[in-house]
């Protein structure tokens, strides 16, 4: 009976696998010292298609795992204070920009070498450009720093770059030859008005009152239900808009907040979010081809230093030079080295329309997992390093 029980659900089974993976694997990096974000990961390669074969539908992890990328955007509204934000727009709007036009510059450098096209090179742009949302915020809030002004610094070019993947998209369907529709344009544009047009009217207003606030503040289940529908129901509009769905629960946090009912919220949906989060982490797991990545071992792994590299010394010349310090600066650019979840959509359009081949992009794939599996050791290394640097005993002497 319950043999039959499982046959009739397949996907009973494949989640008792992805629990008991997590648990066993988690029980022993935990030991290590490690994040949970590596225990997810990890659980996602052993389990996955490519390694056990106990999981094999990647799709519907990923695309479970793209609700926790929503909820975890949405829990990061409710506990971040929009007018920190509006302040530091310098470094959120400037920053992102130029971060990416040195990505592009960095790759046209190399493709002038090699003869790559445009579009190949604003891809590969763009790629490494974008961070990763989902490892750095849960890296923050697990050290208690998405408060802190590094962390709000962080976050602020974050969401910049969820906000510049719409007209990354945009450039590149023309740059291969399939431009975007009007219609599409019309309607982004129109979303970012309204976004703009929401933000401003929170800033203005030190409170809101949600509708049935008294009814539901006393009803659990209500609650349940409430704050799901309002996480993805504004996920939904930007989707319609053409923007971030993250985007979109990122705006309904910061309703919350303004509303000042985040506490009921988040217990609410903190266990659902812990779920869909590790869903994601690994999907991005189950993405990694062992056999492809021990053929171009080398090859990956050199990239992957590189790009690390890169990406730490841009973004740390981009902090300091809006006059943060050499340590925040460091710590900062460590944060945002790794390739991050979103160019995963940047590799699969550019393939989807030919600028770049299946050997590319299985490339492109093994990099970006890579740079968010080392991502947590990475930015653990870089913390330690610039407590006991040599500028750390230097600003202590001037002190």
């Amino acid at each position: 009976m319950i043999l039959a029980s499982i046959e009739s659900n397949p996907f009973l089974l494949k989640f008792v696998t992805i629990a008991l993976g997590i648990v066993l694997i988690g029980l022993l990096l935990r030991m290590l010292r490690q994040t949970h974000v590596i225990i997810y990961i990890i659980t996602g390669v052993i389990v996955g298609p490519h390694v056990l074969g106990l999981v094999s539908d990647s799709e519907l992890i990923s695309s479970l795992g793209s609700l926790g990328l929503i909820l975890l955007l949405f829990f990061i509204g409710m506990e971040i204070s929009l007018k920190k934000l509006v302040a530091n727009w310098k470094i959120s709007v400037i920053g992102t920009v130029l971060q990416v036009i040195f990505s592009v510059l960095a790759v046209w450098l190399i493709g002038k070498y090699y003869d790559w096209s445009l579009a190949r090179v604003l891809t590969l742009g763009f790629v490494i450009s974008l961070s990763s949302t989902a490892v750095i915020v849960k890296l923050l809030q697990d050290s208690g720093e998405i408060d802190q002004p590094v962390g709000q610094n962080v976050l602020g070019i974050l969401l910049a770059q969820d906000v510049l993947i719409v007209p990354m998209l945009i450039i590149l369907s023309y740059a291969s030859g399939t431009p975007t529709t009007a219609t599409e344009v019309i309607l982004q544009i129109v979303g970012g008005v309204l976004i703009a047009a929401l933000m401003g009217y929170l800033l203005h207003k030190k409170t809101i009152r949600l509708p049935f606030h008294k009814l539901i503040k006393k009803d659990h289940e209500l609650q349940v239900f409430f704050a799901f529908g309002l996480c993805f129901g504004f996920s939904a509009i930007t989707g319609f808009f053409g923007l971030s769905t993250a985007l979109g629960a990122f705006v309904a946090g910061i309703l919350v907040a303004t509303a000042k009912s985040t506490s009921w919220f988040h217990n609410s949906l903190f266990s659902l979010k812990v779920i869909f989060v590790a869903l994601f982490f690994i999907s991005v797991g189950m993405l990694i081809n062992v056999h492809f990545l021990w053929d171009n071992l080398f090859v990956i792994l050199s990239l992957v230093v590189i790009i690390l590299l890169a990406n730490n010394l841009i973004n740390t010349l981009i902090m300091r030079s809006f006059k943060m310090s050499w340590n925040d600066s460091i710590y900062a650019g460590a944060l945002l080295s790794q390739i991050g979840e979103f160019s995963f959509v940047i590799g699969n359009l550019a393939y989807f329309n030919e600028i770049i081949t299946d050997y590319g992009y299985q490339l492109i794939i093994a990099v970006i997992s890579l740079t968010l599996l080392l991502s947590p050791i990475w930015i653990n290394l870089s913390k330690r390093l610039t407590k006991h640097s040599f500028i750390s005993e230097m600003q202590s002497k001037r002190i």
